[in-house]
This record gives structure tokens, sequence and C-alpha cells, in this order.
């Protein structure tokens, strides 16, 4: 579950430290009202996020999934139903996968490959069959523990304790076992967040664009 950990195969964390690059995601949405109160808040800045979407939810609101496609944002597979697949057979890790996948494709067509494990959990098999079924796994570098709500500004200080500058900032829009979950705290973060960084010279980018920017740096 170890966010950097690399041992069971390559994941992408982010870019080296001192990047003036930064990528927001979210998981566990869509959920109604925070993603949509997100989405404001990342309009007013102009920003583009990475959202990580839970499969039942895509089935439940796929108006807001479509809102977040049709607003910019990139759109990622984070399983059917957020099962800790390190705990699952191979044939249900398969399905969990496949099933949001299809979620996704039926709410906003074409989408990202990108896939990121539910609690960060992952094992040779879960890695394996991402890769058969072309997901590329997104894991993290900076958190805000924010999936118990915690107020805003502990969540600022969390995020803020650990940027290094190139880092992949993990924040909740959804809670998983529920539709409707407290994100208000969130948002307002990352009003907080946006602000404090793009005064400071930061970019905020989507996964893929940083993802991009890493295939053409040049070797040391």
């Amino acid at each position: 579950m170890a966010p950097a950990g690399q041992w069971y195969g390559s994941t992408f964390t982010g870019l080296a430290h001192g990047s003036k690059q930064l990528a927001l995601t979210y998981d566990d949405g869509p959920n109604d009202p925070h993603t949509l109160r997100l989405l404001e808040v990342l309009a007013k800045h102009d920003v583009k996020a990475t959202f990580f979407l839970i499969g039942r939810y895509v089935r439940q609101r796929s108006d807001i999934a479509r809102e977040l496609a049709a607003a910019g944002h990139t759109t990622g597979n984070h399983t059917s139903t957020h099962a800790l697949l390190t705990l699952k057979g191979q044939a249900e890790i398969r399905r969990q996968l496949s099933d949001c996948r299809a979620a996704l494709s039926h709410a906003i067509g074409e989408h990202s490959n990108l896939f990121r494990p539910p609690f960060g959990g992952r094992r040779p098999a879960v890695l394996r069959i991402a890769r058969q079924l072309h997901l590329e796994p997104i894991m993290w570098s900076v958190t805000g523990y924010d999936w118990d709500a915690p107020p805003a500004e502990i969540i600022e200080r969390k995020v803020t304790r650990q940027i290094r500058g190139g880092d992949v900032i993990l924040l909740h829009d959804g809670d998983h076992r529920q539709m409707g979950g407290d994100r208000s705290q969130t948002v307002l973060a990352t009003d907080r967040l946006i602000d404090r960084y793009k005064t400071q010279g930061y970019e905020f980018v989507t996964i893929p664009e940083m993802m991009q920017r890493k295939s053409v740096q040049p070797k040391a």
C-alpha cells in the first residue's frame, strides 16, 4: 500500500523534486454535490485536475461524470466498488477494472487509461492484470489525509508540509462508503492550495500532462 513503492512493478508517482508542476487528483467520485462544487473552484482558477471515479457512482450520477469530462478534466478508473484488490482473486480484479471502464465508457465515451488502486492496495497480480487491460497505474507522492473530512486548515497544512515540487496530490471529492459524503472542507482546501502555489509560480497539470513532461525530460 506504500504509494511510492515499486516492488511489484512500475507506477507513476510524479516528477523529480524541484519541478514547478503539481497534479491535483481526486478519488471516490462522482459525488453529489461536492464534485460539482469542486468543479466551480477549479474553473475559477482555470485549473484542470484528474479524477479517479468509482464505477457504481458513475452509473448513479453519469451526469456529473459527463460534466467532469466536458470541463476538460481527466477521468480514470478507481474500480467498480472501491474493492481492496490485494484481497481479491484474479477474476474479481479483472471484473472490478473492466466494470468501471464499461461504466465510464457508457457515461462519457472516450476517457483515459489511468487506474488508481483503492487504498493504494496492489500486488503483482493487480499490476499484471491492469497492464493486460492497457491501464496505467497511478499512485501519489502527497496526501491531504482528507478521507475523514478534517477542517480545511488541517488538509492544507498536511499538503504543504509534503510538497517538494513535481508532486501528485491525493485528495477526495467523494466517499467510497456512500454517495453524498461531505467533502466541503476538501473543496475549500483546494481553493486555498491553488491560490498558495500559483502565487509561488507553480503550474497545475493533469496526470497525462505530467507524464508527458516526464517522458520528454533528458536523462542525466
